[in-house]
């Protein structure tokens, strides 16, 4: 078993649940806005709320990757919350280009 450094593994743990806060962030989205069989009369302001929530958490996580990565000069996950960060931006602009 390999020791890592605490530092590598809170980065480790901050990209995990980065990327399960965006699956589940998309997932909810997708079930709720493009995959019903019937279109939603009425806005579901719980669902708006829970992704409200969901995108706000992901961000932070996201945020603190990216500024603790940076700090401790760690190329790897700079790199990839750098990247997570414009792919779940452009997501945000997509889905807001298309619902308006």
């Amino acid at each position: 078993m390999i020791i890592r450094s605490v530092k590598i593994q809170l980065l480790f743990c901050i990209s995990f649940f980065s990327v399960l806060l965006y699956i589940w962030l998309i997932t909810v989205g997708l079930q709720t806005f493009v995959l019903p069989d019937e279109r939603p009369t009425v806005v579901p302001q719980n669902v708006v709320l829970l992704m409200a929530v969901l995108f706000g958490l992901w961000a932070v996580a996201v945020l603190a990757g990216t500024i603790i990565s940076t700090m401790i000069n760690n190329r790897y996950y700079s790199k990839f919350f750098s990247i997570f960060m414009i792919v779940g931006l452009g997501t945000l602009v997509a889905t807001r280009s298309m619902f308006g």
